[in-house]
């Protein structure tokens, strides 16, 4: 029972913090899950991060059901998930009250405008931390080149045109990315 409370404080805590969406989300969920608790390693977070981008609904809420479900099954995945759309329910019922009383106060302008930097910089700092781990196999700088996963260097480069040309959809591309895996790190494995 104790470990069902823990899961939702955990992830009621990064609810609270939680700006910017669900990539923002990432590095408050990694603190929690994978430094302060240890519930999960970095590769398995982002097997996790992984996973909750290519099923359908919020990024967020998909990893904290999948860590509660690796953590403690369906009564961590239900504590978690609670835990993390709780605050952010109660905060968007007030801030939608006064947003729309007092959204053309020039204060409200402000704090909206000073958010916006502090919500890019969370994704970049997720999404540095997943690139690093993705091509060099690594959690942190620095890095040798002679650790470049090279495999998947090219389908981040592919995937980064594919999605940068706007021909090619995000599914198409996770489609592919996958496809490219497999028959890459086959080939590479004999």
């Amino acid at each position: 029972m104790l470990i069902l409370w823990e899961l939702f404080l955990s992830f009621a805590t990064v609810g609270l913090f939680c700006i910017g969406g669900g990539y923002a989300s990432m590095p408050l969920i990694q603190a929690e899950v994978v430094e302060k608790h240890a519930w999960l390693t970095m590769r398995e977070f982002v097997d996790i991060f992984t996973i909750s981008q290519m099923t359908p609904g919020p990024i967020g809420i998909n990893a904290a059901t999948f860590v509660g479900t690796r953590v403690d099954g369906i009564p961590g995945s239900i504590a978690a998930t609670a835990g993390f759309v709780f605050p952010s329910l109660i905060i968007i019922l007030i801030l939608a009250y006064l947003y729309y009383k007092y959204g053309d106060v020039g204060a409200i302008r402000g704090i909206l405008n000073g958010l916006r930097p502090a919500v890019v910089a969370l994704i970049a700092s997720a999404g540095v931390g997943i690139l690093l781990l993705a091509l060099w196999d690594k959690e942190k700088l620095p890095i040798a080149v002679s650790d470049t996963n090279k495999i998947g260097v090219l389908i981040f480069a592919l995937s980064l045109a594919a999605v940068h040309s706007k021909k090619v959809g995000t599914i198409k591309t996770l489609l592919a990315s996958g496809i490219l895996g497999l028959v890459f790190y086959s080939l590479a494995s004999f």
